[in-house]
């Protein structure tokens, strides 16, 4: 089918489409390659230039892989893409940090119910192996920032719902900020035990696979954690 240009659809939008329409239609997998950019160039009755682009834009997206030397694959889901949207969907005021926590203590408390029920033995001890670095790296921000993340995506794998765990590692860039801000609002050794209590509560919960408890902790830790946060920002 020959592609033509209409007003708000561009040549390279519609190539984009008709690309992302074959993997769907032809029930590709991750891993599985695509035909070439002559292929749908012919296939589509446009250039090569178009092609091109509609590749490097697909590939922006992360819907395929693509390299030197080697033809196009369709890639696995990214929740790099959802960061990137949403980090400039709060860097133009487009939401609110609180509309993003009010929708992340949704999400992980369910998430945090799931991993309850689904995680394997390895995936728990990581978990609590995770909440144990917090306070084994009490001094040293930048070790806590990236355990606190890495706490959570566990969480998420743990689960065992692959959409959760990449919406939950799309929140990794806000947490990036985030996670200090809330330590900074506990300035005394008593109040940081109390988050990492929390986090080791949490874990323990998992571990016992007791889902209301692991749901209950999660809330907790975004009262304690998050809403002290909230309280000293303009959102």
């Amino acid at each position: 089918m020959a592609l033509h240009a209409v007003q708000g659809n561009s040549l390279v939008r519609q190539a984009m489409d008709a690309v992302h329409g074959f993997i769907r239609d032809q029930g590709l997998r991750v891993g599985d390659t695509l035909p070439g950019e002559a292929h749908f160039a012919g296939q589509l009755g446009v250039s090569r230039a178009v092609m091109r682009e509609a590749f490097g834009g697909l590939a922006a997206l992360r819907l395929i892989d693509v390299g030197n030397g080697r033809r196009a694959r369709v890639a696995a889901i990214d929740g790099s893409v959802m960061a990137t949207s949403l980090d400039h969907a709060i860097g133009t005021a487009q939401i609110s940090v609180l509309e993003v926590w009010e929708v992340r203590r949704t999400l992980e408390a369910r998430t945090a119910e799931l991993a309850a029920v689904n995680r394997s033995d390895a995936e728990a001890a990581e978990i609590v192996a995770l909440a144990d670095s917090i306070e084994r790296d009490i001094d040293d921000m930048a070790a806590i920032t990236r355990h606190d993340i890495a706490f959570h995506r566990a969480i998420a794998r743990a689960a065992g719902n692959a959409l959760l765990t990449q919406i939950i590692q799309s929140f990794g860039p806000l947490m990036q900020i985030a996670v200090p801000a809330a330590w900074r609002t506990r300035k005394t050794a008593a109040e940081q035990q109390a988050i990492i209590r929390q986090h080791q509560q949490l874990a323990a919960a998992i571990m016992d696979r007791d889902a209301a408890r692991a749901a209950h902790c999660m809330h907790g830790h975004f009262d304690a954690s998050v809403a002290s946060t909230l309280a000293n920002t303009d959102a």
